[in-house]
C-alpha cells in the first residue's frame, strides 16, 4: 500500500482501546495512543492497528491534537485524490435524490460523508468548503479538484476560518479556490424566500442551511402570531415568518451588520418590516421582562455555547438562563421554538435544561415537536457526534398551578 509516496507511518494504540474502533467510531483520542512507528507530521495518513497488531484503519493523523486520528477508510487503501472525488461523488448524488429542487444544500456533511474536516454548502452556483482538520487542510487542492469535477460550479471558495482550527494547530484560510470570484452580492431562494449570502464573511459557510426544514416548519405557525426572533443573525426566521402571515417580528442580535443584512433580506421579500434590537440578547430578554412585554411565538437560535462537552456545564447556564427568561414572556398557548447547535450538548440534556427552565419560570409546558438538522446533515450510525442540531417546539399551557 502507498500513502502520499513514502511508507505509512503506524499508531499503535494501549491495549483495549479498539473497541470503538470496531464499532467505527472514526475518532481516536490522545489518551488511547500507545506509541508510534515513525514521526508522522500534522496531517499525514498512517495506519492505526491494535496493541497486538491489528490493522484497524486508515487516517489523518495530528500529534498535536486531542484527537490524534480520523478515519479516512476502514479497509486498506490508498488515500489520494481519487478517494476525494469517489467520496464527494457519493455525497452529492445522495443530495441529489434527497433534495433534487434545493439549490441551497450542504454537500458534504464531514464525518458522517467519510470526510472528517470536510463541509461543502453549495449556494446556486458557488460552492463553499471548509476544512477544519488538520488532515482536511493537507487535501485542500484534492478536495477543491473534486468539487470542481464532480459539482461543475462557477466558484469554489474556501472558509477554512471556524474555531476549531486553533486546537488543530492550523492558520485559518480564506480566499479563492477554483474558477471566478464570488459575486458582491448572492443571492438564494429557498422554498420561495429570498435571502442574500454573505459567503467571504458570513457566519460558517455563509448561512445557516442546517435550519431548512425548521425555518419552513415555523412559516406554517406564524400565522396572526406576534414573534421574537433572538439571535436573529440576517432573518432566515424573520423572514419565513412574515412569509408565513406574522401579525409582527422583533428580532433582536448583537450584530448590527447582521441585523441590516436581515433588513435587506426582508425588503427583497417585499415583506413588512421587523422591529430590529441591536445588543446582547440576554441584556434584551431581561429589558423585555421588566418592561412586561410579551409574544405569541418566540425563536431561540442562539450561537454554540457548548464546542466540546467539557463546556456543557457552562452552556447549560447559559441555555438555562434563555429558556427561562422566553417562557416567561410567552403568553398562554404560546409557542417555543428552541435550539441548541452544541455538540457538546446531548438531545437528552438539553430537554432536561428547558424543562427546569419552564419550572423557574412558573409555568406549564409541552413539547409539542421535535426538530433537527435537514437531510442533508445526515448523521452516521457510528458517529452520534454528528446530530449537533437539537430543536424543541414548547407550547406553554398556562400558569403552574
Amino acid at each position: 500500500m502507498k500513502g502520499e509516496g513514502k511508507a505509512l507511518s503506524r499508531l499503535i494504540l494501549k491495549p483495549g482501546r479498539e473497541k470503538s474502533l470496531k464499532r467505527r467510531h472514526p475518532w481516536v483520542f490522545s489518551g488511547a495512543v500507545a506509541k508510534f512507528s515513525g514521526t508522522p507530521d500534522a496531517g499525514d495518513t498512517i495506519e492505526v492497528h491494535s496493541a497486538d497488531g491489528e490493522f484497524l484503519a486508515v487516517a489523518a493523523c495530528n500529534p498535536q491534537s486531542q484527537i490524534v486520528a480520523r478515519v479516512w477508510a476502514w479497509e486498506k487503501r490508498e488515500i489520494d485524490a481519487a478517494f476525494f472525488r469517489d467520496r464527494i461523488g457519493r455525497a452529492v448524488a445522495l443530495r441529489s435524490q434527497l433534495l433534487p429542487e434545493c439549490e441551497s444544500v450542504r454537500l458534504v456533511h464531514a464525518e458522517s460523508d467519510g470526510l472528517p474536516g470536510v463541509v461543502i454548502d453549495r449556494y446556486g452556483d458557488i460552492v463553499v468548503v471548509q476544512l477544519s482538520s488538520a488532515g482536511a487542510m493537507r487535501w485542500r487542492d484534492a478536495v477543491a479538484d473534486a468539487v470542481e469535477a464532480v459539482v461543475k460550479p462557477t466558484t469554489v471558495f474556501e472558509r477554512s476560518d471556524a474555531d476549531v482550527l486553533a486546537l488543530e494547530g492550523q492558520q485559518p484560510r480564506v480566499g479563492l479556490l477554483r474558477g471566478a470570484a464570488p459575486p458582491a452580492q448572492v443571492v438564494v431562494n429557498e422554498a420561495g424566500a429570498m435571502f442574500e449570502v454573505d459567503v467571504p464573511h458570513g457566519h460558517k459557510t455563509g448561512f445557516y442551511l442546517d435550519q431548512r426544514d425548521n425555518r419552513l416548519r415555523l412559516r406554517e405557525l406564524a400565522a396572526k402570531r406576534e414573534m421574537l426572533d433572538c439571535f436573529a443573525y440576517t432573518g432566515g426566521f424573520t423572514v419565513n415568518a412574515l412569509i408565513g402571515g406574522a401579525a409582527t417580528v422583533t428580532a433582536l442580535d448583537s450584530s448590527g451588520s447582521a441585523l441590516e443584512l436581515l433588513a435587506r433580506n426582508v425588503a427583497l421579500n417585499r415583506l413588512p418590516q421587523a422591529e430590529c434590537i441591536e445588543g446582547d440578547v440576554f441584556q434584551l430578554l431581561r429589558k423585555m421582562r421588566d418592561q412586561a412585554r410579551s409574544f405569541d411565538l418566540i425563536v431561540l437560535d442562539p450561537p454554540k455555547f457548548a464546542p466540546t462537552a467539557a463546556h456543557a456545564e457552562k452552556a447549560s447556564r447559559a441555555y438555562k438562563d434563555i429558556n427561562l427568561l422566553a417562557f416567561k414572556l410567552l403568553r398562554p398557548g404560546g409557542l417555543l421554538l428552541t435550539f441548541s447547535c452544541s455538540g457538546g450538548v446531548s438531545r437528552e440534556l438539553f430537554q432536561k435544561i428547558v424543562a427546569g427552565a419552564a419550572l423557574d419560570a412558573g409555568v406549564e409546558a409541552q413539547i409539542v415537536e421535535q426538530l433537527s438538522a435537514g437531510a442533508d446533515h445526515p448523521v452516521a450510525l457510528n458517529f452520534p457526534e454528528g446530530e449537533y442540531l437539537k430543536g424543541l417546539i414548547c407550547r406553554v399551557a398556562g400558569a403552574l398551578g
